[in-house]
């Protein structure tokens, strides 16, 4: 006689996982992600020969970004969350181009690059030592994803649903700093520290994906050394 007994979870009529390990394979939950930060005065900048953008203006990049897709499909770029501290307030480090213009260190993966090991060259070529010595970058984690559906600037943390073949995905990594370092900032731009409180709900001045990593940032615990 089969049994009344209805199953409890979703999707509807499957098991719920265990967190005690005997029912399920379900991997053990972290409640805290601990960062350490080390203080920007910990940090030495120097300067290096100018890196310049590979397209003149944005109507230029837009259509490098058209060609390529039509090449090689959909670009892959990656980003690094640099985080230091100042009176134990965190700060991100950004460079700045001008007056208006921030930016995070990183850009385009080359076709099949994997993609922490594309962030490190990125870092090494934007942040590297002028003597050439080996940067030790340290990449800790995921902490969003966006998406170009278009051939235009917007760029949002999800693909929009009408959106078959995005052409940009954009992924953020943060980067442990070590307790010191020395960096090399091209001449062309300058790198600046700006606190979390400035960043928050200023997309005006930043943009929506550096506004946005005050949040992005809190599920993380850190400690200031």
């Amino acid at each position: 006689m089969a049994s009344n007994r209805s199953i409890a979870g979703w999707p509807k009529g499957s098991a719920g996982a265990s967190y005690g390990g005997k029912m399920g394979s379900a991997p053990p939950l972290t409640i805290e992600r601990t960062i350490n930060l080390y203080p920007l005065t910990n940090y030495t900048f120097g300067t290096k020969e100018p890196l310049y953008e590979k397209d003149s203006s944005v109507p230029a990049r837009f259509q490098r970004m058209r060609d390529d897709f039509e090449k090689i499909g959909m670009r892959r770029s990656v980003e690094g969350v640099l985080i230091v501290h100042e009176h134990s307030l965190p700060h991100v480090l950004l460079l700045q181009l001008g007056t208006t213009f921030f930016k995070l260190p990183g850009g385009e993966l080359n076709p099949g690059e994997d993609e922490v090991e594309g962030l490190k060259r990125l870092l090494t070529e934007t942040l590297g030592r002028q003597d050439g010595g080996p940067m030790e970058w340290v990449i800790e984690d995921t902490i969003g994803n966006w998406w170009r559906p278009n051939f235009e600037p917007p760029q949002y943390p999800y693909t929009p649903a009408h959106i078959t073949k995005p052409k940009e995905h954009k992924r953020l990594f943060l980067v442990q700093l070590p307790e010191k370092a020395l960096f090399a900032v091209p001449r062309n731009y300058k790198l600046v520290a700006a606190p979390l409180f400035e960043l928050y709900d200023n997309s005006a001045g930043y943009g929506p994906i550096i506004s946005s990593l005050p949040q992005t940032l809190s599920r993380f615990n850190f400690l200031y050394n």
